[in-house]
């Protein structure tokens, strides 16, 4: 007789959480990814009096950026010009950044070094928040092409 395998699936889930999911998801495996996602959760429980998911959501807002550097071509020699990020960009930049800096991390389970990332996001650490950094110093250096945006 099969057990049940318990499902992560909350009645509430936020379409954002889902997104993050799917991006974790690798090979179709979704039900792996829920799970890893779910327990990081539990392990921000552990290590935290903050609830996980405002963890999660405050780590998410830190490493949202508001600008990023574009190529553009102009005149045979190719600029980096800054650019406002469209909110679905945002997002999109946010749930990358923090699932490659965890995927990065070596020598623990995967859902332990999501949690340790998000905790590092949310307290303006950790090397998906570097990433934000760097993009908005790269910005601030070409600003003087910013008139070169359309």
């Amino acid at each position: 007789m099969a057990t049940k395998v318990k499902t992560y699936v909350p009645k509430d889930s936020d379409p954002v959480i889902e997104k993050f999911i799917n991006c974790i998801m690798q090979q179709g495996k979704k039900s792996i990814a829920r799970k890893i996602f779910w327990d990081s959760m539990e392990i921000i429980k552990t290590r935290t009096k903050d609830a996980p998911l405002e963890v999660f959501n405050k780590a998410m807002l830190n490493v949202t950026p508001l600008v990023e550097v574009r190529p553009k071509r102009v005149g045979g020699s190719v600029y980096q010009v800054p650019v406002e990020v469209t909110p679905k960009r945002q997002q999109t930049l946010a749930i990358r950044w923090i699932i490659g800096a965890a995927r990065d991390r070596k020598g623990m389970p995967m859902a332990q070094r999501l949690a340790l990332e998000l905790l590092d996001a949310s307290s303006d650490q950790g090397n998906a928040f570097k990433k934000k950094q760097d993009v908005i110093k790269m910005a601030q250096a070409n600003k003087a092409f910013a008139h070169l945006a359309r």
